[in-house]
């Protein structure tokens, strides 16, 4: 997954005077746009952008600490299915039991 520098211009607020195609520029300014962000994980665009920001940093890596990204998304995986198994199991008993 590539990232979306591209597709999403970056904040320059009251950068505008700078110039735009500099990269340090333009880094500052995605910068800037992060800090300005709300960080509350008590809503569902909050969690989201969490997993945004894990999938990103996870495809960023390499090495053990890919592998280690890619264990814990398996395991979180397993537990998701496991919970619905136990709980599809549960209400057929439920109900036809």
């Amino acid at each position: 997954m590539q990232r979306r520098e591209s597709e999403e211009p970056a904040r320059f607020g009251d950068l505008d005077d700078l110039d735009q195609d500099d990269p340090e520029v333009r880094a500052f300014a995605e910068h800037r746009a992060r800090m300005d962000r709300p960080n509350s994980e008590a809503t569902v665009e909050g969690m989201l952008r969490g997993v945004d920001e894990f999938a990103q940093s996870a495809n960023r890596t390499g090495g053990h600490r890919r592998l280690v990204a890619v264990a814990v998304v398996v395991l979180i995986l397993f537990g998701v299915l496991f919970t619905v198994w136990n709980a599809v199991a549960y209400m057929l008993g439920v109900f036809f039991g």
